[in-house]
């Protein structure tokens, strides 16, 4: 990968925090204003902490990850693989958090919940890729 496109890649990735700040700042929100259908329903409250948690650890090891994309025994499809792997898990995994409970009423997440199943075999794959790859 060049260093024009590890530049860009890690520039979208740190565009996103502020993204997940934006997020930080409506969960405090919710806190503070007393929403409905935040503080009293436990399972949305979960769901939207645990998405934002995710957001940001995510990005961070994206952003630590894609310097040893360039040192991986790889070639540039694969390169690219894990490098697309990496930036899906943040994006994938808090939006199956998020909206899986929209709705201030809902209960039990819906089946967007699966979008974090896709962030976290996105992120495994990635992360093995890249591991047998750099040995």
């Amino acid at each position: 990968m060049s260093s024009a496109t590890l530049t860009t890649t890690a520039g979208i990735l740190l565009i996103t925090v502020v993204t997940i700040a934006f997020g930080g700042l409506a969960l405090l929100r919710h806190l503070i204003g007393r929403k409905a259908g935040y503080l009293e329903n436990p399972v949305r409250r979960g769901l939207w902490t645990a998405g934002h948690a995710h957001a940001g650890v995510l990005v961070l090891f994206a952003l630590v990850a894609l310097p040893y994309i360039d040192h991986a025994d790889a070639g540039d499809g694969t390169r690219t693989l894990i490098r697309l792997l990496f930036v899906s898990a943040p994006i994938l995994m808090p939006l199956g958090f998020f909206l899986s409970v929209v709705r201030p009423q809902d209960t039990k997440p819906n089946k967007l919940i699966w979008l974090t199943v896709a962030g976290g075999a996105s992120l495994a794959a990635g992360s093995l890729l890249l591991g047998v790859n750099l040995l």
